[in-house]
């Protein structure tokens, strides 16, 4: 997977594209991108900006990223404190 380009240079790029002086198609071109990409980080600016409300910011997404890891730890610890309960409990039940 090829490294992701600098948030300077997605910005330049998106404003470069809605200046309109060339299609996105060739600015993506001479940028050595896709056009998919380009009109992903144009939508992305929008949300940013709040003009596309259908679509999660970036800090809302860097956000729910955030919560998604912090929902797993939980899971994990809450299985691990599950299996230690029974574990327990099953010793306090056997007789010795």
């Amino acid at each position: 997977m090829p490294a992701p380009h600098p948030p300077e240079f997605r910005r330049r790029a998106v404003d470069l594209a809605r200046a309109g002086e060339q299609t996105v198609a060739v600015i993506a071109k001479d940028l050595s991108i896709s056009e998919s990409c380009l009109r992903n980080w144009m939508a992305q600016a929008d949300a940013d900006e709040g003009q596309d409300t259908a679509r999660l910011t970036s800090n809302e997404r860097a956000e729910l990223a955030e919560l998604r890891k912090k929902s797993k730890r939980l899971e994990v610890e809450n299985e691990i404190l599950k299996r230690a309960a029974a574990y327990f409990a099953r010793e306090n039940v056997l007789p010795k």
